[in-house]
């Protein structure tokens, strides 16, 4: 009789059990998009704040870099930049960026910069906390009892709870 051994697991089969710390399984799975985009594992992007600093992160962001054929060294990083003035900061600034950049990586991964212009993605809102909407709610309640029709009242506090802050008097 054959000897029956079950066959041997893969690395990326193999089932974790416990606490696992999140990088791991997320870098599986943002790897390959990030690789399209000459990011490898996504660092750039996930520290460019950290890297350019939070006045320049604000009006820009990293879409991909483009490398020499076969190389992996002194490529193009091509940046979406929110304005055009802020392009011409960014041109003034491309020394120290790429100083930061090949920084962090700890080679001279980037040689130059591209800018595109273009509108940024919306960064994600904070909720506000419960005690201050519920503040807000009742100091826009108390100025809309003013409102004698109904329904433009129901509107301004649909506007005045979409806006997240109390509605003033003109």
């Amino acid at each position: 009789m054959a000897d029956s051994k079950p066959p041997a697991k893969k690395d990326e089969d193999r089932r974790v059990y416990g606490m696992v710390s999140i990088a791991v399984p997320s870098e599986r799975v943002t790897r390959p998009v990030f690789g399209k985009h000459g990011f490898a594992g996504g660092a750039l992007v996930v520290d460019w704040p950290a890297i350019v600093g939070s006045a320049v992160a604000s009006h820009t962001m990293p879409i991909r870099i483009r490398f020499p054929p076969k190389e992996r060294a002194e490529g193009t990083l091509i940046i979406k930049v929110d304005s055009g003035a802020f392009a011409l900061e960014v041109q003034h600034l491309e020394p120290l960026i790429l100083e930061r950049i090949n920084g962090y990586f700890g080679w001279k991964a980037v040689a130059r910069l591209k800018l595109m212009q273009g509108p940024l993605p919306e960064a994600p809102r904070k909720p506000k906390p419960a005690a201050v909407a519920a503040e807000l709610d009742s100091r826009m309640e108390a100025r809309l009892a003013e409102v004698e029709d109904p329904e433009l009242r129901e509107v301004l506090t649909r506007l005045g709870r979409r806006i997240g802050g109390p509605l003033t008097k003109s």
